[in-house]
């Protein structure tokens, strides 16, 4: 075994070395894909259990079998176990010295801003400043669930340009969680609903140059401004928000309807949300979307942010009269599914980048789509970043259709999988990837030629 420098094994490691690490990331994604088979069997092995053990006196109701299978089904940490056969196999090929540089040269400041953010956006001054702002645009429309429906998914992307995509995918998985989700809306419904969120927050980043994962990770070495972001992606992915929304909207109408029959639950969720309002000073919440600010603002320093939530947890300690417990088991899950993904994703890119620096405009936009639904769309594009002197249309066709294809899968844009942690409970704990590709695809086929056929770039 050879120590091999961090650049090196990602630039210039053996064929044999690259496609063994080819091999784990496509277990990984496989395994991803079929998460829910493991949380079955889980399910069938305790139901069983339960029922042998239940007239022994003193035995353990918890089966060890089925919470091994159940920790194998969960998302959030499939690729960071996945990290265990790489790392093992970084040390296989060289040693342990290359395999911890290599890890060490991660920039793992977007996971740890996930972490920051999404703790900070689920907080109950914040989330209840949200609903109070989309319950104005929500009487619009009367007020009902379909009304919270609609005002969620389309004002809420476009608020993720401003408070980032992370905190946006929070809020609204929140909202939906409380205000439509929990009325039990059918399974078509549900998935539609799931994929449109996840389509819409992946393209509702655009209108500024620091909201989008993929965005953040080439604004500086392809200039991109913020009026350039607004120019060229922004409106067009205000119209699709609206185009995609109404054509849902219209389709499921009849089964939005009939959501408004539960109306004990809504009533009672009424209620409850003005009691909780009542309990949160104006000041705290001030104090809050301060800190939320200085978060977004730092999001590019790490050590800045981190020590800004520090404060934050001091603050929410000596105001815990009037707040609710900070939650931080479903940040620091996708957190950690974001860190692996960058470890998986920094070795794959000897075959995506020579396969995107030789397509053409419309394969490219394809092609780039395609890949974000394998792997996350920050990679992606970082992975194009690199090609040498791509024009202004091929960086267009890359961004747009890492950013389009957002919402296809899981792992392919870095919010989702906050968005799923908060919205599984309403899946029976399992989202399927089929069903979430059929909601999600028609909304991509639209923001895709809608970018393709307003494009302004030669081609």
């Amino acid at each position: 075994m050879t120590y091999l420098a961090a650049t090196n094994l990602v630039e210039g490691a053996s064929r044999e070395f690259q496609m063994f690490t080819f091999v784990i990331f496509a277990l990984a994604v496989f395994h991803t894909l079929f998460a829910n088979v493991f949380t079955t069997i889980s399910e069938r092995i305790a139901a069983a259990h339960a029922e042998k053990v239940k007239d022994i006196p003193g035995a353990s109701s918890v089966s060890f079998r089925a919470e091994i299978l159940h920790f194998f089904g969960e998302v959030e940490i499939i690729f960071g176990l996945w990290v265990i056969p790489l790392l093992i196999a970084i040390m296989s090929f060289y040693d342990w010295e290359s395999a911890v540089q290599y890890v060490e040269s991660r920039d793992f400041v977007e996971p740890l801003f996930v972490i920051v953010i999404m703790s900070l956006a689920s907080t109950k001054p914040i989330v209840k400043l949200a609903e109070s702002g989309l319950k104005l645009f929500a009487r619009l429309f009367g007020g009902t669930s379909s009304g919270w429906w609609i005002s969620i998914l389309t004002l809420g992307p476009i608020l993720g340009s401003f408070i980032t995509e992370a905190a946006a995918m929070t809020l609204c998985a929140l909202l939906l969680s409380r205000r439509f989700f929990a009325y039990a809306p059918s399974k078509k419904l549900a998935y539609g609903t799931l994929g449109l969120l996840f389509v819409n927050i992946s393209v509702g980043g655009l209108l500024t140059n620091f909201a989008a994962p993929p965005v953040i990770v080439v604004a500086r070495a392809w200039e991109l401004s913020s009026s350039y972001m607004f120019l060229n992606f922004g409106w067009k992915a205000l119209i699709g928000i609206v185009i995609v929304n109404t054509c849902y909207f219209l389709f499921f109408r009849k089964e939005l309807r009939q959501l408004e029959k539960i109306k004990h639950l809504a009533d009672f969720e009424d209620e409850e949300s003005l009691d909780i309002a009542k309990k949160t000073p104006a000041w705290i919440t001030i104090v809050h979307v301060l800190f939320l600010v200085v978060v977004v603002m730092t999001s590019h320093y790490s050590a800045i942010f981190l020590g800004t939530f520090l404060l934050f947890l001091g603050f929410h300690q000596a105001t815990s009269p009037h707040q609710s417990p900070v939650q931080l088991k479903r940040p620091l899950f996708v957190g950690l599914f974001l860190a692996a993904l960058l470890i998986h994703g920094g070795l794959q890119g000897w075959w995506i980048t020579p396969l995107l620096g030789a397509l053409d405009f419309p394969s490219l936009m394809a092609v780039s789509m395609s890949l974000t639904a394998f792997n996350d769309n920050a990679a992606v594009i970082y992975l194009a970043s690199l090609i040498p002197d791509l024009t202004e249309a091929l960086k267009y066709a890359v961004l747009s259709g890492v950013v389009i294809g957002g919402g296809l899968t899981v792992i392919a844009n870095a919010p989702n999988p906050a968005g799923l942690v908060i919205l599984k409970k309403y899946f029976k704990g399992k989202v399927s990837p089929l069903y979430l590709f059929v909601g999600a695809a028609f909304p991509t086929a639209v923001f895709f030629l809608l970018f393709y056929f307003l494009n302004t770039h030669p081609k």
